[in-house]
């Protein structure tokens, strides 16, 4: 047998996690965070939208009940284990709450991130 000089390259995994966690941006960590807004499909014409990556100093459910007075819908807290606490409305209100959350200064407009069809 021929003994080869060369490396084999390895395969890039794009979603394995980094090995710097300071250089991700919007980790969660101190001021720098990412709000997720989406919508999921349930039956029929119905969705549901949910707001995750809030700031864990933040009162969700004082955020929850002015959002539901706003935009005349229900929605809860929901407790996840990997995720944190998600707030969940009845419709499609992505575009009302990322409008909601910049002109009540809880976030800035550019750390918000909607996804959906």
């Amino acid at each position: 047998m021929v003994d080869q000089d060369y490396e084999i390259p390895s395969s890039f995994d794009p979603f394995a996690d980094p090995e710097v966690a300071d250089s991700v941006p919007f980790s969660g960590r101190g001021k720098e965070y990412c709000i997720h807004i989406r919508v999921q499909q349930r039956n029929g014409k119905k969705c549901l939208t949910t707001v995750q990556g809030c700031n864990k100093d933040l009162d969700l459910d004082k955020v929850l009940k002015s959002l539901k007075k706003e935009f005349c819908c229900n929605g809860n807290v929901v407790q996840d284990k990997v995720l944190g606490k998600i707030i969940q409305l009845q419709g499609d209100q992505r575009k009302n709450v990322s409008k909601y959350l910049v002109k009540a200064d809880i976030v800035k407009k550019e750390h918000i991130k909607i996804h959906g069809f």
